[in-house]
């Protein structure tokens, strides 16, 4: 229904017509109603159910909760107080109901209250049509004819208001007086919409006699003599409005034309399209899908052509820019094939895309601030009773700044489950230490391309792809030693196929060179891994405060590492650079300088020397146990203090120099109950730095000769935090669980996939308020000169009143001393209706719009409020 009027929305050029809303004058029929009380038998019970019995060709049962009184003569019953009828596929429920058996009419009404509030209005039901809310109605029980004053009632999603209508036995509906609307309030208080002086609706289709539109009951010259609209129940195409604005580098701008194509219960798109003032024009088509248990996805596909608004017209300089982008999301239904999964998470495209075209038009900060774009589509599937899971993926990278890609086409996985292969099935008691011996198997294929994004698909740079294939074999076991000793050895292999190698030599100049050389070569290397690990506990207690105890969980952990040299050229892994003579080339200390033929392939080759090395860490977690602020002096509550307090390293024996290598570290920790999280990481040097030539060079020296403990190199810390971030959460359960309800609409489930998809994109007016931050901090030091960036993003939204909300985000970067994209948005909720006004002040991105359009009837019930310009709920 809600597309039948889709000639008079046309007909307008502001997307407020798209979906109106009508105030009706309502008229209610009076009916006087006399009663003897001396001669009427007057009965007050609650749900008293008769059966009266008449020359109707079926019998009349009906109930009131306050009292039913006869006429004197038997023939008319009066219902007070939720009275309830039913006569055949009939259902009539109303404060006032009159039953003349005699004349075989009905008759209801509602009741005003002491208040002069008018209650209990009739719902009418007949058969299985939809409910009809009226203020008042006659029934013919004989002709099952009716005649309804100010009725109201839903059809494909909109409402429909009528002064009078009339219905008779083949299902017609006559109205006069009429209004459409998408606003559910008996009386919507915006109005805005068409009014129908007369018309006709049946199970098929709508004939509409003289229509206009309407605003605030204030009619528009403009309107149809007649109308003739095939009825549909299902998806239907229609003309999408846009909304309107300013961009300051391209100008006024018409966003989000386009065309809704209503292809299916399993297909819809859009096609839609941005003009500038300027020159520049944006070109979008969105398609969605879903079947019901199988699967659910979306296809977008956006090209943009952007003009430099400085250029001189017939120069280099104004010519247009092409930008692409490409974004797919498929996800399988678990049910569907059990074993099989499929999914895709698609988004590539021109890398200066989002930039250029301002996030098409919907100025995100996060799309805007995106530094890489990833792909990827994946298959998965279980063999043997779960044995074996392989995966395979298509794959692809973009650095954004740097305009290159990465691409794995395709890539493949294959794991065995771990067996205890001297274990036995009908071992009765405690495994024995052997039986606790695990093998276990993978495989890795890859088929990759590493290069820059422009003639990607041309001829050279697809034999530039590199392809290999590895297998791992660990065999490990785990044992308790003297009962807080956890025990762990394995034995490692691995083996690496490549089907291409590299070759170093000098040329006559005395440059080196690479060149890559095609055919099958495979490289190996194994390992021996040993170690000890084990938890120390620690409390404090305290008798007086809040503080009861602290409590310090302390795991360090021992291990042990020898892998031989592979660089030794018994193996044939390593090759020493010759000179144009044939002799090797050596360094300044006549060591002979040696590479490895996988060096750059996709799963390089064994590493170069010997190692004999014992790593080493410690991790920590420290908690607070307090007193609980119930009435429960026994109540108490642990708060974490340091989550994951991490130190790691190792220390080679047989390395030539510098045997001890850097210690890393890290940790988290949360305040406030977790609402603040920090997290925090870096890196200690162990060994001294001197500058030659202005490069730092690491020397085998340690810091503490200095008077030092370690050289910090590098430090990151970073924080966020969110408050009502529960009400997000309400929102998104109650979201998903309107997905599965069997009784919502295809276009309904779309809105909430829409919604799920996009959490940024819609407010909950019901949330008073809502903030969250970020920060981080970020320091490096490679010896000389450090180098600190520290940012601040914020954003949120503030409930002025319960229909006004303002949203903001913006932040600062420290560094750079400006503030970064900064944005606001005034939203006004019209309960049918979204109203919105964006603003950025200022920056590369300064630009207005406004945009008010018709609310989908599932973000009617969930109160949600759409925050993108662009159009996702149809």
């Amino acid at each position: 229904m809600r597309y039948i009027f889709i000639l008079f929305s046309l007909l307008v050029s502001v997307k407020l017509i798209a979906q109106p809303t009508i105030k009706p004058n309502r008229t209610i029929s009076s009916d006087t109603v006399k009663i003897d009380s001396s001669i009427t038998d007057t009965t007050k019970t609650d749900s008293l159910e008769k059966n009266s019995k008449s020359d109707l060709n079926s019998e009349i049962k009906y109930s009131a909760e306050d009292s039913i009184r006869f006429s004197i003569d038997g023939n008319t019953i009066y219902l007070f107080g939720k009275g309830r009828v039913s006569y055949e596929d009939l259902e009539l429920d109303a404060d006032y109901i009159r039953i003349d058996q005699k004349n075989k009419l009905l008759f209801a009404r509602g009741i005003k209250d002491k208040n002069g509030v008018y209650r209990g209005r009739p719902i009418f039901k007949q058969g299985t049509d939809e409910p009809v809310t009226t203020d008042s109605l006659f029934f013919n029980f004989e002709t099952k004819k009716g005649k309804l004053y100010g009725t109201a009632t839903s059809m494909d999603g909109g409402f429909i208001q009528a002064r009078q209508s009339k219905k008779n036995q083949y299902n017609e509906v006559s109205i006069k007086n009429g209004i459409y609307s998408t606003c559910s309030l008996p009386e919507p208080y915006t109005h805005f919409g068409i009014h129908i002086t007369k018309g006709l609706i049946t199970d098929k289709q709508v004939i509409s006699g003289p229509a206009y539109l309407e605003i605030e009951h204030i009619p528009l010259p403009i309107g149809l003599p007649f109308g003739f609209f095939p009825k549909m129940n299902k998806r239907a195409s229609g003309f999408r409005f846009p909304s309107f604005g300013e961009d300051a580098n391209r100008g006024f701008y018409m966003q989000g034309i386009g065309w809704y194509l209503g292809l299916n219960d399993y297909w819809d798109a859009d096609i839609l399209g941005t003009i500038y003032s300027k020159g520049s024009y944006d070109l979008t088509t969105a398609a969605r899908y879903k079947v019901n248990y199988k699967y659910s996805g979306s296809v977008n596909l956006s090209y943009s052509s952007i003009r430099d608004p400085n250029g001189v017209e017939g120069t280099p300089s104004n010519s247009a820019s092409k930008q692409f982008n490409v974004q797919w999301t498929h996800s399988q239904d678990q049910s569907a094939n059990p074993g099989t999964t499929l999914s895709a998470n698609v988004n590539f495209g021109t890398s200066s895309y989002f930039q250029q075209t301002g996030a098409a038009g919907t100025y995100d900060y996060n799309s805007l601030i995106k530094n890489s774009m990833s792909s990827s589509v994946a298959y998965g599937r279980t063999f043997f009773d779960g044995l074996f899971n392989f995966t395979s993926a298509l794959r692809s990278n973009q650095d954004i700044s740097a305009k290159t890609v990465s691409l794995t086409l395709p890539q493949y996985s294959l794991s065995m489950t771990t067996l205890n292969p001297f274990d036995s099935k009908d071992r009765v008691g405690e495994q024995k230490w052997y039986q606790k011996i695990a093998v276990g198997y993978s495989s890795e294929g890859s088929n990759s391309f590493n290069g820059q994004e422009t003639g990607l698909f041309k001829k050279e740079n697809l034999k530039k792809f590199q392809n290999g294939i590895s297998h791992n074999i660990p065999v490990s076991l785990s044992l308790n030693a003297l009962k807080v000793l956890q025990f762990n050895t394995s034995v490692s292999y691995a083996e690496r196929w490549s089907f291409q190698t590299v070759h170093k030599s000098l040329d006559v100049s005395n440059k080196i060179v690479t060149d890559t050389v095609q055919g099958f070569a495979r490289n190996y290397n194994y390992s021996f891994n040993g170690g000890f690990s084990t938890k120390v506990y620690g409390m404090k207690t305290f008798k007086k405060g809040n503080l009861v105890a602290l409590r310090h969980v302390m795991t360090p952990s021992v291990n042990f590492n020898y892998t031989p040299d592979f660089s030794d050229s018994k193996y044939g892994f390593y090759e020493d650079i010759t000179k144009s003579t044939g002799a090797a080339l050596s360094d300044s200390v006549r060591r002979a300088l040696r590479y490895s033929r996988f060096e750059g392939t996709v799963y390089g080759g064994p590493g170069i020397g010997r190692s004999a090395s014992i790593g080493f860490s410690i991790d920590n977690n420290i908690e607070a146990k307090v007193k609980s602020k119930s009435d429960t002096s026994t109540a108490y509550e642990k708060i974490p203090i340091i989550q994951g307090l991490s130190f790691s390293g190792n220390y080679n024996f047989v390395a030539d120099s510098m045997n001890l290598s850097t210690i890393s570290f890290g940790g988290r920790t949360a305040f406030f109950k977790q609402k603040i999280g920090l997290n925090f990481s870096g890196v200690f040097d162990p060994y001294q730095v001197v500058n030659i030539e202005g490069n730092p060079i690491r020397i085998n020296k340690y810091m503490f000769e200095n008077g030092k403990l370690a050289r910090l190199t590098s430090f990151t810390m970073s924080t966020d935090f969110s408050f009502n971030s529960a009400a997000m959460k309400k929102r998104n359960d109650e979201l998903r669980q309107k997905e599965d309800d069997p009784n919502i609409t295809p276009s309904q489930q779309q809105d909430i996939r829409n919604i799920l998809n996009n959490p940024n994109y819609y407010v909950d007016f019901t949330v008073p308020w809502n903030f969250s931050a970020s920060y981080s901090f970020n320091y490096s030091n490679a010896g000389l000169r450090s180098v600190i960036t520290n940012t601040l993003n914020f954003n949120g939204d503030l409930s002025v009143t319960p229909k006004w909300k303002v949203q903001f985000n913006s932040g600062y970067d420290f560094r750079a001393k400006e503030i970064s994209l900064t944005r606001f948005t005034i939203n006004r909720d019209l309960h049918c209706w979204d109203m919105s006004f964006g603003w950025t002040p200022f920056g590369m991105y300064k630009s207005y719009s406004f945009d008010i359009r018709v609310r989908a009837s599932i973000l009617q019930d969930l109160k949600l409020k759409k925050r993108s310009a662009l159009p996702l709920n149809y």
